[in-house]
């Protein structure tokens, strides 16, 4: 099975909760971790909580520290893995690009669009496979929903 990066972003607490605080972090770049296993405390303005990796890996990255506090979506591990389910996290690197056999031909660069950013690009009747003119700024390289609708309060 083939092994890709990805970024594991800061969850998102809710629509009140932007921000967590890092307590902790119980791995450092070089561990192997496992599915499930505890990876960070966090603390909201509400709880603390554990933080756990989302796939059996390799911790590449750590992009944080202890009393940082980041905003939701912001990258704090990047790991290696082969878990296809988290395929859309994946980020593109020079090492594994040389690793593609035959690159599909394209003239257009590819966007990696947001649940949210889809629905938003759809319901203003863009086609998310032809709006490559959108500038991705979310996470690991994809189009946030905030990316969509800065793209389309610019062509008003």
């Amino acid at each position: 099975m083939s092994t890709f990066i990805i970024d594991v972003p800061m969850p998102s607490m809710g629509a009140t909760v932007s921000e967590l605080t890092i307590i902790n972090l119980v791995v450092a770049a070089g561990a192997k971790v496992t599915k499930g296993q505890k990876l960070a405390e966090l603390e909201s303005d509400k709880s603390a909580f554990d933080f756990e990796s989302p796939a059996d890996g390799t911790i590449l990255e750590v992009k944080g520290s202890r009393g940082d506090v980041k905003s939701s979506g912001q990258t704090l591990f990047r790991m290696e893995t082969t878990d296809q389910s988290l395929q859309h996290l994946a980020i593109a690197t020079a090492k594994h690009d040389a690793e593609a056999t035959a690159p599909a031909p394209t003239t257009a660069k590819t966007l990696v669009w947001t649940p949210r950013a889809l629905k938003l690009a759809q319901e203003a009747g863009l086609d998310p496979a032809t709006a490559t003119a959108i500038e991705a700024t979310g996470p690991g390289g994809r189009v946030s929903g905030d990316d969509v609708t800065k793209y389309l309060a610019s062509r008003k």
